[in-house]
């Protein structure tokens, strides 16, 4: 028997979600943030994180398609990289716990990191039967013919995490996932205060062709511009958010830059490719300064070890939301174009405490 579904409203989903948050951060250890003063509690759920709705919406009716019961459909989800990653694996498990819990039929597919494949999974989707897609995007750029291939079946794509150069409302309905540009910001904050606002530092940039590396890039750099133009980025690599790249690119930066004062990582596993290179070169813990993003039980205890200075959440727990995106959206509701996920913090004074809620 398929579970009873609850359906509410978008602006409903908001009240409740902005209730859980603020239950959440009442019960748990706060945290050093950004400029803007917010103090959010490390560890949020995506499903109950305060999300913010863009201006913009979309409806079954401007999509095109029918309305259906998200019970009786098939839900294809499309994840970009290898599971080998943190954020990953936590972002496909709950997904499918979402599923399981509404008793949704889920189809998946992993494209290993390749964009090639993963055009070919989401075809391969479609062909499958499914109603709707779910898609965690590798690059931004060349979507062409999955966008024609659902178009022409009027399935509804909803994307998750990182953004695809299309047309709202018009080739998918929503983008859920962070404010990277936010994020850049509140990383730059973090590495401002634990140097001191002097130095030099280096970015270790994420994977090129995507909307993340370019936005948590613009966020640092113009927040280190404004507060403290004493700190200069005197070193920018991309490390293809991997560890392994992250190393072999720090490695290369300690041999050029033996003066280097900091290292901002745009993802943790970047982060702690960096901290293997400092081991390496006989560096101690605080002899260079990393901030990273994600949120990993390995970068938080690479600050509980004293590696790292501070990690800015990046909410990989995006099953909840999308998925009651989709509910609403099938039953006609008007659903935003985008939804914002509110990201937490970890810092020295809060990361042993809430280890258990990094993921």
């Amino acid at each position: 028997m398929k579970p009873i579904i609850l359906r509410t409203s978008a602006r409903t989903l908001l009240a409740v979600g902005l209730a859980a948050s603020l239950a959440l951060t009442a019960g748990c250890a706060k945290s050093e943030d950004d400029a803007s003063d917010d103090k959010s509690a490390a560890g949020g759920d995506a499903g109950q994180a305060v999300s913010e709705q863009g201006g913009k919406t979309c409806a079954i009716g401007a999509y095109g398609g029918k309305k259906l019961d998200l019970k009786d459909a098939t839900v294809g989800f499309s994840q970009s990289e290898k599971e080998a990653n943190p954020f990953r694996i936590a972002e496909t498990a709950s997904l499918k716990a979402e599923a399981d819990k509404r008793g949704v039929e889920l189809l998946t597919a992993n494209a290993q990191s390749q964009f090639s494949k993963q055009i070919s999974d989401v075809q391969d989707l479609i062909a499958k039967g499914a109603d709707l897609l779910v898609i965690a995007p590798l690059n931004s750029d060349g979507w062409e013919p999955v966008l024609r291939a659902a178009g022409a079946k009027h399935i509804p794509i909803v994307t998750i995490d990182r953004k695809i150069n299309a047309t709202a409302c018009k080739d998918y309905v929503s983008f859920i996932g962070s404010d990277f540009v936010e994020q850049g910001k509140r990383a730059a904050d973090q590495m401002i205060r634990t140097t001191g606002g002097k130095g030099k530092i280096a970015i270790l940039l994420g994977a090129a062709g995507n909307n993340v590396t370019t936005e948590r890039t613009k966020g640092f750099e113009d927040r280190i511009k404004e507060k403290a133009p004493d700190l200069k980025v005197v070193f920018k690599q991309t490390g293809e958010f991997a560890r392994e790249k992250g190393q072999q690119v720090t490695e290369q930066l300690i041999q050029s830059k033996p003066d280097i004062t900091g290292i901002y990582a745009e993802n943790d596993e970047m982060g702690l490719g960096a901290v293997n290179a400092l081991k390496g070169a006989g560096k101690t813990a605080g002899d260079v300064k990393i901030v990273t993003i994600d949120g990993t039980k390995g970068a938080v205890r690479g600050i509980v070890d004293g590696w790292i200075d501070g990690v800015i959440e990046s909410n990989p727990r995006f099953g909840p939301l999308a998925f009651q995106t989709l509910d609403d959206f099938t039953q006609g509701k008007k659903v935003g174009q985008d939804i914002v996920i509110k990201d937490s913090a970890y810092t020295k004074d809060n990361a042993k405490s809430d280890l258990a809620k990094a993921y």
